[in-house]
């Protein structure tokens, strides 16, 4: 065998190699984002019976695998829930893109859906304590904060949408945006609808009824 032939087939092992060890690394990202798909919906479940008192211990006996297997995925429980708190963000945005692509549906009407977009499965969930996260968890309530600052691009191009089909009254957008912000925030940041035995889902549809009738052309 010449030197060109030994080079050729060593070259070639190395290069079977270098795919296999690819491979390898492919199926285990996926693998890890399936599990941590997983925990996620668990640790969802899990808020929505007991709140932010969950441990990973009940992950794990949800879930039927050890707590070491979460920390393949997530460096701790806050972690998990900021991880988790995107996740839902996340869904939140994708039921507001179904609204935006549903022509049978008005541009009023429209602007209100995505304004109160949650995912079913999220209306179970009892979210006002979320308060209590400012003290416990200050890293994770910023990250909520954060989160509902983002993500307006959406509801900003229904209202400009609107604005020009003159269903919509010229506003300044900003204003509107911070009024909303700044009712989300306080059911958030107190324990203001606890005391008034609102549900949040009430009270954000309350918000957003005064808010479109301030706006809608009639």
């Amino acid at each position: 065998m010449s030197n060109r032939e030994m080079d050729r087939e060593i070259f070639e092992e190395r290069f079977k190699r270098e795919l296999k060890k690819k491979d390898s690394l492919s199926k285990k990202k996926k693998n890890n984002e399936e599990l941590k798909v997983k925990i996620l919906e668990a640790a969802v479940a899990l808020y929505a019976k007991k709140g932010v008192k969950f441990i990973l211990d009940d992950i794990a006996h949800e879930l039927r695998i050890s707590k070491k297997t979460i920390y393949i995925v997530f460096k701790d429980k806050e972690d998990l829930m900021i991880s988790m708190v995107d996740y839902c963000f996340n869904n939140i945005k994708a039921a507001e893109d179904e609204i935006l692509r549903d022509d049978s549906i008005d541009i009023v009407e429209k602007l209100r859906r995505i304004l109160q977009a949650m995912p079913e499965e999220y209306r179970a969930m009892d979210i006002r304590n979320l308060y209590i996260l400012a003290d416990r968890y200050p890293r994770i309530y910023k990250h909520v904060s954060k989160r509902l600052e983002s993500d307006w691009e959406t509801t900003i191009a229904i209202i400009e949408q609107g604005i020009v089909e003159n269903k919509i009254k010229p506003i300044d957008i900003p204003i509107f945006k911070s009024m909303l912000e700044a009712s989300i925030e306080h059911f958030f940041s107190s324990d203001v609808l606890i005391k008034n035995g609102l549900t949040y889902d009430k009270a954000l549809s309350e918000v957003v009824n005064i808010l479109i009738s301030g706006i809608e052309v009639k």
